[in-house]
């Protein structure tokens, strides 16, 4: 079986067909509620659709899933029918001793075992994915059983609290410094650090702990929302985020001067050799961006071209997706008007976040003395920033 996810703006730009056009395609998944990210299982041999998966996908299109959550659903599926293959059986033959095979499979026996968080994940989306072709009636009733206290053997028997740590201020600097900064314990520039992007890197913590946004929201922060790069900048910045927070729930976010400096340092500095070196690549790429013509700032709506179709977005409510490919008119010519920038001019993904954040705790660790604050035996995450103590 392989598994595919749908993907409008690829349907429209490269679908060429004399049956049906990219453009006729894309208006039949808007006409029938298909969003992008919904799974597609399409079987090995026929490249026909796999049934009931392809159905559940569909199911979780309707239910308004975010894409990312659909494309992380798809791949548990999908893998969990690999493991099926190894046995001889389908999805739908699955029963209780195929589960809890596949269970220890994962969490056991593989050659880098998941956690208990990871497993609670992929045991709920199979129990979702049950309970679905039971409700469907492709089943009659679920493969695995309910024991006491509505257990089952899919569950984890890990209990989880809320996984919360907090940073004192000498940790939160010695992070921003040394591991991004590529300073030394001593506060020194240290010439063994091999980074590209200091300053980027720097401002993206002050932003995270200094107006307590998640790694979402300040990772896809665009310059007039920061007041930079408008008419009217300001010291401070004040906005709303809505389709980047979570669950999607409006909220303002203040943005004290410190940060906002911070951010501008960096735009001084490294920004502008990002968007000279990708100008050129983004003016041939201009068919599959955003182009930006007008920025409202006091209404918070961009006007631009998207598609070929001229488009108002309000910028509260442009999610990660259409924000990385959102450009505008800069110096060297088109620029992305996100804040953070990456080797190719548009906005880093989470791998690359993951990346910065991993390459900054080797720094960190290699790097310790007796000076050293303490440092936790797993190493920080972006959301531990919002979690800032002063002693």
């Amino acid at each position: 079986m392989q598994l595919f996810a749908v993907d409008m703006a690829l349907v429209r730009r490269y679908l060429d067909s004399p049956v049906l056009t990219g453009t006729d395609a894309a208006r039949l998944l808007e006409l029938h509620g298909i969003s992008d990210g919904t799974p597609v299982f399409l079987d090995d041999e026929t490249m026909m659709p796999v049934e009931p998966l392809c159905a559940w996908g569909r199911s979780m299109s309707y239910a308004d899933l975010a894409e990312g959550t659909m494309k992380d659903y798809g791949r548990i599926m999908a893998r969990f029918d690999a493991h099926q293959a190894t046995r001889d059986r389908e999805v739908l033959m699955a029963t209780e001793a195929d589960l809890v095979a596949y269970k220890k499979s994962r969490t056991q026996l593989q050659e880098k075992p998941i956690g208990s968080s990871a497993w609670s994940k992929e045991s709920s989306v199979l129990d979702q994915f049950f309970a679905f072709a039971v409700e469907q009636n492709y089943l009659r009733r679920r493969p695995v059983r309910v024991v006491s206290r509505g257990r089952n053997a899919l569950s984890s028997r890990t209990r989880r609290g809320m996984d919360i740590r907090h940073l004192s201020l000498e940790q939160y600097r010695y992070f921003r410094d040394v591991g991004l900064g590529g300073q030394g314990p001593d506060s020194r520039l240290n010439r063994s650090y091999r980074g590209c992007s200091p300053h980027r890197d720097r401002a993206g913590a002050d932003l995270a702990v200094c107006s307590g946004m998640r790694w979402q929201e300040w990772a896809t922060v665009l310059l007039p929302e920061l007041g930079i790069g408008v008419d009217c900048p300001g010291d401070e910045a004040d906005f709303t985020v809505q389709a980047c927070a979570k669950y999607g729930k409006a909220r303002g976010v203040f943005v004290p001067e410190q940060a906002v400096r911070a951010v501008e340092t960096y735009c001084l500095l490294e920004r502008p050799e990002f968007t000279a070196a990708s100008a050129r690549r983004l003016e041939s790429r201009h068919r599959e961006l955003f182009v930006v013509s007008r920025v409202e700032p006091e209404t918070g709506r961009v006007h631009g071209t998207l598609d070929g179709v001229r488009q108002v977005f309000v910028m509260q409510a442009m999610p990660p997706k259409l924000r990385r490919i959102t450009v505008w008119e800069g110096e060297f010519g088109l620029e992305a008007m996100a804040v953070f920038l990456g080797r190719g001019g548009l906005m880093p993904g989470a791998d690359s976040w993951k990346r910065y954040r991993h390459a900054a705790w080797r720094r960190m660790v290699a790097l310790a003395d007796e000076t050293t604050p303490r440092l936790p035996a797993k190493r920080w995450r972006w959301h531990d920033l919002r979690h800032i103590v002063s002693a």
